[in-house]
């Protein structure tokens, strides 16, 4: 038997029940995990409190990282033994049983704390960046939440891409943290002119923001825009956005608004491999170190959850098994 994190019912940090469970043999095309660590992210509190919904009962999470200990029927590439991370809903657990065509190989120079800080955080970064919207170097972004797991990623990737990142943070101190990991500028969307200061600062406007604040930030984000520019919204932390009409869009100079999703991106076995390739290659290089700004053991997964929803966070949160 193993521990896992069962939510019965959709809800508050009750939700989040610890229980015993068998996890059995790997079927075809399955491997069988001992996790080590495993990666938290805010759409796993979307999960948990029904925003998103999904069939009750589950085991949250969708990054974790571990061991092989067994191997199914028809699987190639992968021995027991092998380092892997695993992107595929079940992921708090100490073990589980997972698609290998959801898996990827780490390399031998980078740790599995590592890549639970980085793996889904990092690859969203890749298609953001290189996908969502193709930034080239010398253009300048808007990227908010840039003290987050995601945007310290991005402040670093922007800057090895020669990318002018101008972030926002809830604070002075997550500003500057966002500014010691290559972010040209941060400012503080508190701040009631935080839309004048980016149009200064990006000389008009700039052709694309990353926003995964939501409802609160939509409306200064559009305003942020060149026309023809790009509003990518990618989460909802501070609530779903809704009400933006296509009008909206029209009067600021015929905008585009996306709303995309990691394993769109990642829905082939060639594509994980491509997107985590990209991520993996630029933390080889030293362009991209994953900032781990909390640690709690598995059994605290309550109190990560509440630090998280309450935006006391910076950097990637995971927990150890």
């Amino acid at each position: 038997m193993s521990k896992a994190i069962i939510i019965r019912k959709t809800g508050g940090l009750e939700a989040l029940r610890i229980e015993d469970r068998d996890v059995g043999k790997p079927g075809e095309g399955e491997i069988r995990i001992r996790n080590t660590h495993i990666g938290l992210n805010f759409i796993d509190i979307y999960f948990r409190n029904g925003l998103y919904p999904s069939e009750l009962p589950f085991v949250p999470g969708s990054e974790s990282v571990g061991e092989i200990t067994d191997i199914g029927p028809g699987v190639n590439g992968f021995k027991v033994g092998d380092r892997v991370a695993s992107l595929a809903p079940g992921a708090y657990a100490e073990e589980r049983l997972i698609p290998a065509d959801k898996t990827v190989l780490l390399p031998d120079d980078i740790s599995n704390e590592a890549a639970a800080a980085a793996l889904l955080k990092g690859m969203t970064v890749q298609y953001l960046l290189k996908q969502s919207y193709a930034i080239q170097p010398g253009q300048t972004c808007l990227f908010h939440s840039a003290a987050g797991g995601v945007g310290l990623i991005a402040c670093q990737w922007a800057r090895a891409m020669g990318v002018t990142l101008i972030g926002t943070a809830g604070s002075a101190e997550k500003c500057q943290l966002a500014l010691d990991h290559g972010a040209t500028h941060c400012i503080n969307y508190l701040d009631d002119d935080w839309v004048e200061q980016v149009r200064e600062l990006s000389g008009g406007g700039v052709p694309v923001v990353y926003d995964s604040v939501g409802q609160t930030t939509v409306e200064g984000s559009l305003d942020c825009l060149k026309p023809l520019g790009y509003f990518i919204t990618y989460g909802n932390s501070s609530g779903a956005i809704a009400g933006v009409a296509p009008s909206a869009l029209a009067a600021r100079g015929s905008l585009y608004m996306q709303r995309p999703s990691l394993f769109a991106y990642i829905s082939t076995r060639a594509q994980l491999n491509r997107v985590a390739g990209d991520l993996f290659s630029v933390m080889q290089s030293g362009d991209v170190k994953p900032v781990v700004g909390q640690r709690l053991p598995f059994v605290e997964v309550a109190e990560a959850h509440r630090r998280l929803e309450a935006r006391e966070t910076t950097g990637s949160t995971i927990l150890e098994i």
